[in-house]
């Protein structure tokens, strides 16, 4: 059974590496950088769909895999898509592009090295999915209609948070202020939020005091929470926003709650 795992963690990560090698070279010829948030979303997606289906000792899919395959190719598609709208409007990411302006004549190299980090650093994302799928009882239970709730769940709140978003842009009388209308009162990133919520669903799925290699997929959401609080996510949005609301995004700050929703400050 070990050797399964280890099998499995080889494959996710040559599978990663190879996708997001693909993403570097379109953000070469394109110059937008956000294609590459896009391909990120579906190699996870494919990644962890096919991890959810491998088969066991020759044995076709069982309920469990083919519930776990479908919750996140519905997730790597609703985001997936969001993502490749928005980036068909813009011409380059404003936070890849940040990076890209410090690292000058190197960008490429950093960049393509930066990328490498990406999709290695999502080991554990599609691990979890894995080993999810792999929970050693065929019939489902109530744990994994309660991790599907929670998947869901997320999609469902960070599609609210993105519409919110988007009319809040859209509004022309909305032109230079920061968006703090519906979740985005309670939350500066109620997306990421959302986005994070969504991955308990493995560990809910997975952990069982019967099944060791449940415990790993606890590694899903600490390492989406890091990646998002601390690396690609609030850091470098937070800056931009700095940049180009000024003031007004300093007062936003100041009385909204960075990431977990929480009542506003008055």
């Amino acid at each position: 059974m070990t050797v399964l795992y280890l099998e499995a963690l080889a494959a996710i990560a040559v599978s990663l590496s190879v996708l997001m090698a693909g993403a570097w070279v379109v953000q070469q010829r394109t110059g937008n950088s956000g294609w590459v948030d896009t391909i990120w979303t579906f190699s996870l997606g494919l990644v962890g769909a096919g991890s959810a289906l491998w088969p066991v000792a020759g044995a076709p899919p069982n309920a469990r895999q083919w519930l776990v395959a479908a919750l996140v190719a519905i997730w790597s598609l609703r985001l997936g898509t969001h993502i490749a709208i928005r980036t068909k409007g813009i011409t380059d990411d404003p936070r890849y592009a940040a990076f890209a302006g410090e690292w000058g004549v190197d960008s490429p190299r950093r960049m393509f090295i930066f990328l490498q980090n990406q999709g290695l650093g999502s080991i554990p994302l599609v691990f979890a999915i894995f080993v999810a799928a792999r929970f050693p009882q065929d019939a489902l239970r109530l744990q994994d209609y309660l991790g599907a709730l929670i998947l869901l769940a997320g999609i469902v709140g960070e599609a609210l948070s993105d519409a919110e978003l988007k009319r809040f842009r859209d509004n022309p009388a909305n032109t230079g202020r920061v968006c703090d209308v519906g979740l985005w009162r309670w939350s500066r990133h109620p997306n990421y939020f959302f986005e994070w919520f969504g991955w308990l669903a493995y560990p809910v799925i997975a952990l069982s005091t019967g099944y060791v290699w449940g415990w790993a997929t606890l590694l899903a959401p600490v390492f989406m929470y890091w990646i998002l609080v601390h690396v690609t996510g609030i850091p470098p949005l937070e800056a931009q926003m700095l940049r180009s609301r000024g003031d007004r995004y300093r007062d936003y700050q100041s009385r909204t709650s960075p990431f977990f929703p929480l009542p506003p400050h008055a």
